[in-house]
């Protein structure tokens, strides 16, 4: 089941009605049950792994807060990290590594024999993988108790609205949450609210628009090129790469809106996990704006246990590279994706070593940083860098990625061609410009959404009535068509 489906129309609502029609200490297992049913709409049998990973870290973490002896400790932490990084390993990057190990074998003139397995991928486990070691390793390190309930655990682990696709929550954020709207403990429940109500359904309508008029829009586009490798042009790389940016964003921001909209309702706030990231000034900007979820997490459990930056220069570059490559590794079990990775890594490590010359020759030139054209100019250096890397992200293979590298400097077919060949005629163009430029307005009437101002209250309505029903109309010409399609991050 996704979030843009026929199916979801009819479960999330019914959800809604049990969650505040049924007596409030019931809210629990409603959504717990609701969670595994969300799940297994995927593939029944995975049910088993995610119980299975939320059976051992439940137990791992009762047993570390409950002995005194540090090997126990260690022990319990072991098991955990090896059940749950060792079924990720499996299920997503058995293949990956025994493919590799072959080629190179055959490379140096042997001839191995491999036989490739038939692995299904469960959708959203490097997600909640993540979120359950965290919240071990967090019970390790005593920054928090051990969860004594293991239906509010389990529902920690499987909440539907972040499931699949994040954003990875922390336990000291999501747990007391579920807690507290359902009672337990001193808390009264949580009672409809027509302002979380509101809100909620607003970040789930420009989720909606994110994902339905806008990836879905541009993927046409961007398939024309990246899955006919070879068929334009330098032009036509470079405008499907940009228009790519565009559509990994929205479909990508467009699930946490809806998530976030769909926990909003229900009195529950999941943390925020972009914020206008093509507005970086610079890599490591861009890293604090795009899926902070997941960087956050690298930060905290990798990147500073590694020694972070507190240590020699060098040290902290390695640390620097091996965080992306990891990253790289996450998002795919493919050479592309750790090749993306490295490009982060390696801007990021280049940016250290030149921000120093660049800062003089500003002084120089007698402009200031904080200026606001040269923070322009960074804004435009930083979107083409992060494009330049999501050729390698999009990109079939690694010899795909090669050829369309290679294109970038083939000039040979026009703008007018290479526009006519991607499907882009005057209608497309105009459709694609005013559907981006609507996406701002209402992006930026969300933001507006958290510091309210009255006297433009009417405007603000007025706008979201407006787009609320491009969404519907867009979402009923795909369901008629059969052109729905799943989100990208679903694959991670």
């Amino acid at each position: 089941m996704t979030f843009n489906s026929f199916e979801f129309l009819l479960f999330y609502p019914l959800v809604l009605l049990l969650y505040f029609a049924l007596p409030k200490k019931t809210r629990p297992y409603i959504l717990l049950a609701a969670s595994y049913y969300f799940y297994i709409c995927n593939h029944l049998a995975l049910i088993f792994l995610i119980l299975g990973t939320t059976l051992v870290s439940y137990f791992s973490a009762r047993i570390i807060e409950g002995r005194e002896s540090r090997g126990t400790r260690r022990v319990a932490l072991v098991v955990t990290l090896v059940a749950c990084l060792g079924a990720l390993f499996f299920f997503k990057y058995f293949n990956f590594l025994f493919g590799s190990v072959v080629g190179l074998v055959s490379l140096l003139g042997g001839t191995p024999s491999f036989v490739e397995l038939n692995i299904i991928l469960p959708v959203g486990i490097s997600f909640y993988t993540f979120q359950t070691l965290s919240y071990v390793i967090d019970v390790y390190r005593g920054r928090i108790a051990a969860e004594r309930s293991f239906v509010y655990y389990a529902l920690f682990v499987s909440f539907f609205p972040q499931l699949v696709a994040g954003p990875i929550e922390r336990p000291e954020n999501l747990l007391p949450q579920l807690k507290s709207v359902s009672g337990a403990g001193d808390a009264t429940g949580y009672r409809w609210c027509r302002e979380d109500a509101v809100k909620g359904a607003k970040h789930m309508m420009v989720g909606f628009f994110k994902k339905i008029v806008v990836a879905d829009l541009v993927s046409v586009y961007v398939d024309s090129v990246y899955n006919n490798v070879g068929s334009v042009g330098s032009f036509g790389i470079i405008i499907a790469t940009c228009l790519f940016a565009v559509q990994i964003y929205c479909d990508f921001s467009g699930y946490t809106d809806i998530a976030i909209g769909c926990s909003r309702i229900m009195g529950i706030r999941l943390m925020k996990n972009f914020d206008h990231p093509y507005m970086a000034t610079g890599i490591k900007e861009f890293w604090s704006r795009w899926h902070i979820s997941l960087s956050s997490w690298f930060k905290d459990y990798l990147y500073i246990p590694l020694g972070g930056s507190r240590c020699t220069r060098w040290r902290h570059l390695l640390n620097l590279m091996i965080v992306f490559l990891v990253s790289g590794l996450w998002h795919g079990a493919a050479w592309t994706f750790v090749i993306w990775g490295a490009l982060h890594g390696i801007y990021q490590v280049v940016g250290i070593f030149t921000s120093p010359i660049r800062n003089r020759l500003l002084l120089g030139v007698g402009l200031s940083p904080d200026s606001a054209l040269v923070k322009w100019t960074r804004r435009a250096v930083t979107f083409i860098l992060v494009s330049f890397a999501w050729i390698f992200f999009r990109a079939g293979s690694i010899s795909d990625a090669i050829a369309l590298v290679g294109g970038l400097g083939d000039f040979s077919l026009g703008i007018g061609a290479t526009l006519e060949l991607m499907g882009l005629d005057l209608t497309a163009v105009l459709t694609t410009a005013l559907s981006i430029a609507t996406l701002i307005m209402i992006e930026r009437l969300l933001h507006y959404e958290e510091t309210p101002d009255g006297s433009d209250a009417i405007v603000r309505n007025g706008s979201f009535t407006y787009f609320v029903w491009i969404v519907m109309l867009a979402w009923a010409l795909l369901l008629s068509k059969d052109m729905m399609s799943t989100f990208i991050y679903f694959q991670f």
